[in-house]
């Protein structure tokens, strides 16, 4: 049986340089990259810091309702060579004041989690838009405040909504305004 391996090695004996593959992640990424562009959310858009590495890329969510409306709120999404076996990283570069999202960044979302609980964490058949999409939702209809990341935010909630929202405004004031 002859190997991979085998095959470029003798294609090098020939004096044909082997053509390289695309690695299976760069070939997804252009084709998630072209479907998140046609079914990105209307509060929502993406930057790639470069045009050529569809790997890393800024979403920025602009809410038009709820809590966060009015705010500028940028993720820093990095997809690892080991996508799409493992979820992307994603980190919150906007401090904000919210239940599932730390103040220095960290993401809690079911869906980026390798095992998780309720069986709605990462998985191979998931995608980049299923990502753009939740955390979009994380300002509308997605809110948990009963497995919170920041429980003072969610304890706040529960004692106070009034102040809660002061203090959601308050960052979205100090932090999210472009």
């Amino acid at each position: 049986m002859i190997t991979l391996s085998q095959r470029l090695r003798k294609k090098n004996d020939n004096g044909n340089a082997p053509v390289p593959r695309a690695p299976i992640r760069d070939r997804l990424l252009v084709k998630e990259a072209q479907e998140m562009s046609q079914l990105l959310p209307a509060s929502c858009s993406v930057n790639y810091e470069n045009e050529n590495d569809l790997s890393k890329f800024t979403l920025i969510v602009q809410p038009t309702e709820g809590y966060w409306e009015g705010g500028t709120f940028k993720f820093e999404i990095v997809v690892t060579e080991e996508y799409n076996m493992v979820p992307p990283l994603v980190k919150c570069t906007t401090k904000l004041w919210h239940p599932n999202i730390s103040e220095t960044g960290e993401v809690c979302l079911s869906l980026l989690r390798r095992h998780s609980v309720d069986g709605m964490g990462w998985s191979p058949i998931r995608r980049l838009n299923d990502v753009v999409w939740g955390l979009h939702a994380l300002f509308t209809d997605l809110l948990n405040f009963e497995d919170p990341l920041n429980v003072e935010a969610a304890d706040q909630y529960r004692d106070s909504k009034e102040e809660f929202k002061a203090k959601v405004m308050e960052y979205v004031m100090h932090y999210a305004k472009e």
